[in-house]
């Protein structure tokens, strides 16, 4: 972790943030300490104090107050990011929207809603079940939206529904100054001015708390249905999730598991499949274009030596078997109980997808550790889960060179450094590597919107 600077924050700017919020912000040790880690092994870094914020006005004024006296702000939504994202390197204001958790509107003809950043997705979806809509969007933890667009998450559903860049139409967010700004209108389409949208979408608070998101909601399938299939080896796996993207198919999920992986999960969620590579497999749309899907797959998966489909029909079996998937990190860690995980993802073009697998393969055979390979496949993007004692020296350092290798294969495939993860504090130095001369640009706009450095100061570029 970067050194930590000491921030100016000081009884005088307690007093003003008291003056905003009451009785809502506290320096208790316990709650600074949970708002500076998050579910990552990165070091906690706790805040000078966290206030938790529940309009818009408080956060622009509490910002107004940090910029004043030129003290950090570390938006916070539920804390479980994977790279360091709400770490106070350098101090500071976290502000928690968790308690901002209103769905403000749903526009069910238009097929978007407007929500606060504290909404978390399971919330969103909960309400609109009702309605025969959805938001798709799934990173496996219950995270807010707020953060969920600050992160540009994805998830599970993204190689058909897309990642929240896609699905984001409109912002609400607060400035460096205090100022109150919105990125766009509820149109489907416009080509007036910059896309501020895409610009906040995976900023990561370093450019402004968002403080509203609208977002793109779709309707649930007539028909879903899952699937289980084992492969002899990885190579014939992953080609099956080529040869089924290439198809055209427009599959839901797609997800593979090692078999180390597979052994977790089995021992972890109590499942009872093949110890195997293998992919986890969704379909939506009507009965008749679902039976197509998995007609068209089923033979992909057959000629390159799958086994016979494992079918998860009722709507308690899928949900098993997703949370299962989604436990993947912690059943990970229960290989080895004591262990700490180091969770990093790269993602490449998926014709270079079974390449840089395999080659990672061979890396975790060579390094003596545990890391199983979980991935969203579909769209080139796959994890591991590195299981490391973190008071070994000589491992931390094997299971660095091993995340060093698979990043720089990854971009040497014109790849990225993180799929979905973000940068945070943990790939900040990657970023030169993937981006080049275009990390001058981002630093211009940083200086430009957030000349004094405030906003989450540390996180994706050195400034």
């Amino acid at each position: 972790m970067p050194e930590a600077v000491k921030s100016a924050f000081d009884d005088e700017l307690l007093d003003v943030l008291c003056q905003i919020v009451g009785d809502r912000v506290t320096t208790a040790a316990a709650i600074r300490e949970q708002h500076g880690k998050d579910e990552s092994f990165h070091a906690c870094a706790p805040p000078d104090a966290v206030v938790f914020a529940q309009t818009t006005d408080e956060v622009s004024r509490i910002v107004m107050a940090c910029a004043a006296r030129d003290v950090p702000v570390i938006p916070f939504g539920t804390g479980t990011s994977l790279e360091g994202h709400v770490a106070a390197l350098h101090g500071g204001v976290s502000i928690d929207v968790s308690q901002m958790n209103e769905i403000l509107a749903v526009n069910a003809e238009d097929l978007t809603c407007q929500v606060q950043p504290g909404v978390r997705r399971k919330q969103l979806n909960e309400h609109l079940r009702d309605t025969g809509l959805f938001f798709p969007i799934d990173p496996g933890a219950d995270a807010s939206l707020g953060g969920m667009t600050a992160t540009r998450a994805s998830g599970t559903n993204a190689v058909r529904y897309g990642t929240m860049r896609e699905n984001v139409m409109s912002l609400e967010v607060v400035m460096a100054d205090g100022r109150i700004i919105r990125t766009a209108r509820r149109s489907k389409k416009s080509s007036a001015g910059y896309d501020l949208s895409r610009l906040f979408v995976g900023s990561e608070g370093t450019l402004g708390v968002i403080t509203e998101v609208t977002l793109k909601l779709f309707g649930i399938p007539e028909a879903i249905s899952a699937a289980v299939c084992s492969f002899g080896d990885m190579e014939s796996a992953v080609n099956t999730v080529i040869l089924t993207i290439q198809s055209g198919i427009p599959i839901a999920r797609i997800e593979l598991l090692d078999a180390v992986q597979m052994d977790a999960c089995n021992k972890y969620s109590d499942l009872n499949y093949p110890v195997a590579p293998t992919l986890f497999f969704e379909f939506h749309g009507t009965e008749n274009s679902v039976a197509e899907q998995v007609k068209q797959v089923q033979n992909i998966a057959g000629e390159l030596g799958g086994t016979d489909f494992s079918w998860a029909r009722k709507a308690e079996d899928r949900s098993k078997l997703w949370q299962a998937r989604h436990d993947a990190y912690y059943a990970a860690l229960a290989l080895r109980p004591g262990c700490k995980g180091i969770a990093t993802d790269v993602c490449v073009p998926i014709s270079r997808l079974a390449e840089c697998i395999l080659e990672t393969q061979v890396d975790i055979r060579d390094s003596g550790l545990i890391a199983p390979i979980v991935g969203h496949v579909g769209d080139g993007n796959f994890h591991l889960v590195l299981c490391v004692d973190p008071d070994d020296a000589d491992e931390m350092v094997r299971a660095e060179d091993l995340n060093e290798r698979m990043v720089m294969r990854a971009l040497a495939m014109d790849g990225t450094c993180t799929g979905e993860h973000g940068v945070g504090y943990g790939k900040i130095g990657f970023l030169e590597a993937e981006h080049g001369e275009a990390l001058s640009v981002m630093r211009d706009l940083k200086h430009a919107l957030d000349p004094k450095n405030i906003m989450n100061p540390g996180k994706i570029l050195k400034v």
